[in-house]
């Protein structure tokens, strides 16, 4: 942990940690690089800045946009063009929290910040998750994996999980989400494939498996020993050891994700090198875009936790139904079940071509019996000529 000598960091820090403590600590590696400046340049504590600035000395714009260039040069290649958009309002945030008054207008005008970038996310199909899935070694990561993809849970949600959290008898099963480690600060349910339910199973019998341990005694020899570990409502579902923090766990599951990726060839970066263009979160992303080509598109809002539109309510019966629907579509190993799925939909092809051939032969009955009714009138036609003419 960084020690913090000043006081209005600590006092800002400390708000922002009421609310969000992973936003705390985000927040102070952007204040942290603005202290570093005022020593780099004014030769000044961020304290003492933090005074001569309330008094006029300097110009909190020109101070601003010198800190901007500050961290294009400090920190070239190091730092993405979204996120030195971001420390700067962090900054600026603070800066207004110490009574340091900044109008958005002249901000806007007087402090110019290179514009924000937008990569394009590559997106990917069903077949992509399987090879994913079948190179994944360990046990443990193809359940997290098999999880957020048939989910759309962000990867620190599916991490929080408890023993207690998971429903696996209710039918659909479901998974309940802290609202603590939600983006949105409110519980939810979650609805899980019954492939998932399967491979959640295995993973827990195999996580709390009687198993061979071995371990440092106290005159430096080792010792092994089977043990048995105890199963706990408490434990979290993916850690292994103890009660470690979701956000210590997900450095752990990503390192291993990101090495099973490299050795399947999947571990492609983007142009600055620094994220892969396959992540955890493209999981989610599949999830999303597979819900919504099915026509769902405010199911799926709902389904990885997004506030959707205000009008769209549903019982959680309705909503239980519309999962089974989409379950086959987020199945990925069960292969069973998709052969059942694509029998199903030959069955309904065969069906709809039945249908469309009973509907052309009824087409050309129907223009069979309009050009005999044709003949027949213009005969009848002709007749009433000929008596016209007989009557003159």
């Amino acid at each position: 942990m960084q020690v913090i000598s000043s006081l209005a960091m600590k006092n800002y820090l400390s708000t922002i940690r009421s609310a969000n403590q992973f936003s705390a600590i985000v927040y102070r590696d952007h204040v942290k690089a603005f202290e570093a400046f005022t020593l780099s340049k004014y030769n000044l504590s961020l304290d003492d800045f933090l005074v001569l600035v309330k008094e006029g000395k300097y110009s909190i714009y020109g101070v601003l946009s010198d800190f901007t260039f500050y961290l294009q040069n400090e920190y070239r290649n190091k730092l993405s063009t979204n996120t030195l958009r971001t420390r700067v309002r962090v900054v600026k945030n603070f800066l207004e929290y110490c009574d340091v008054d900044i109008s958005d207008a002249k901000f806007r005008l007087k402090v110019r910040l290179p514009k924000g970038v937008r990569n394009n996310k590559e997106a990917i199909d069903k077949d992509d998750i399987r090879d994913i899935l079948n190179s994944c070694s360990d046990i443990r990561l193809k359940t997290f994996v098999m999880l957020l993809a048939g989910t759309g849970c962000r990867a620190v949600e599916a991490l929080s999980i408890r023993n207690k959290d998971l429903d696996l008898m209710s039918n659909p099963a479901k998974v309940n989400l802290r609202a603590e480690y939600t983006k949105t600060k409110q519980d939810r349910s979650v609805f899980l494939t019954k492939e998932i339910v399967i491979q959640l199973r295995r993973w827990l019998d195999f996580k709390y498996r009687k198993h061979r341990s071995c371990h440092t005694i106290e005159d430096g020899s080792y010792r092994t020993e089977y043990i048995t570990p105890k199963r706990h409502v408490d434990d979290l579902v993916f850690a292994i050891n103890g009660k470690p923090n979701p956000r210590t766990l997900y450095v752990e599951i990503a390192t291993m994700y990101a090495a099973m990726l490299d050795r399947i060839g999947k571990g492609d970066r983007e142009d600055n090198q620094r994220r892969r263009k396959i992540t955890l979160h493209s999981l989610r992303r599949f999830a999303k875009s597979t819900i919504s080509d099915l026509g769902y598109s405010d199911y799926s809002e709902w389904f990885i936790g997004h506030a959707g539109s205000t009008y769209w309510r549903k019982k959680i019966s309705e909503k239980a139904e519309l999962f089974r629907k989409i379950e086959p579509y987020l199945t990925f190993l069960d292969y069973s079940e998709l052969e059942a799925k694509g029998a199903d939909v030959q069955t309904k092809v065969e069906e709809l071509e039945t249908i469309n051939q009973r509907l052309r032969e009824r087409d050309t009955m129907n223009t069979d019996a309009i050009a005999t009714l044709s003949d027949q009138l213009t005969k009848v036609m002709q007749e009433i000529e000929i008596l016209k003419k007989q009557q003159r």
